[in-house]
């Protein structure tokens, strides 16, 4: 291993790695908690939540995701001084605002493709519209919803990497910096372009992450659907 790939490698690791891993946690759970939310609600027969809601998925759907981080890291300070996020946090809300977006969408398909028999029985029972979906209609659609889970976890992994267009230092920007580093003159780097090989590292990186999870999607697909 050449004598420039080791520090490389470490700030990557120690210092990359960890912002995308926040990012992406906090960019899942917010997803899965608000996407089932309003997914469910959309189920309801009601006209003025099922529109808002729906003007909510089609609105993140339908925006490029950096121009929803931009909207969040540069705009919403203008509002309020209170909505002022570091860059790693605002890209994790924008993820969660694309991301909960695709889970509403996704919960609202599972719900609806569990039979209307299950509800019926489910009421015969006694179970409200509550208990219902808590109890019966949920953990159906829930299954259901695993695979495509799966694979947007993969997206939101894969999209961590525009933290790094607002300062945020994830996988790639710390590849990024790294190859500036060595690519400036002594004293402060070498003097040398080693830009393929820290760049295809990161890729490598990537892939080792992504690809388990890509094949746990098909396999939960296979076994689930």
């Amino acid at each position: 291993m050449p004598d420039w790939a080791g520090p490389v490698a470490r700030y990557v690791i120690h210092d990359g790695l960890p912002g995308t891993a926040r990012v992406a946690a906090i960019a899942v759970a917010g997803s899965a908690l608000i996407g089932v939310l309003l997914g469910t609600m959309l189920t309801i027969d009601f006209r003025a939540s099922r529109a808002l809601i729906r003007l909510y998925i089609e609105v993140f759907r339908g925006l490029p995701i950096l121009v929803t981080v931009f909207i969040v890291f540069f705009g919403l300070p203008t509002i309020s001084p209170l909505l002022e996020f570091s860059p790693l946090n605002a890209a994790a809300i924008a993820l969660v605002l694309w991301g909960s977006a695709q889970v509403a969408e996704a919960t609202r398909g599972a719900i609806q493709s569990i039979p209307r028999e299950q509800h019926e029985a489910a009421a015969a029972l006694g179970f409200g519209w509550v208990g219902r979906h808590v109890y019966v209609i949920l953990p159906q659609g829930l299954r259901r919803l695993l695979p495509p889970f799966v694979s947007l976890l993969v997206n939101i992994i894969q999209n961590t990497t525009l933290a790094g267009v607002i300062g945020g230092l994830d996988i790639l920007q710390a590849g990024e910096r790294q190859s500036e580093r060595i690519t400036a003159t002594p004293p402060i780097g070498l003097g040398e372009i080693h830009a393929f090989e820290i760049f295809a590292a990161v890729a490598a990186l990537f892939f080792v992450i992504s690809f388990p999870l890509t094949r746990l999607a098909a396999y939960l697909e296979k076994r689930l659907v």
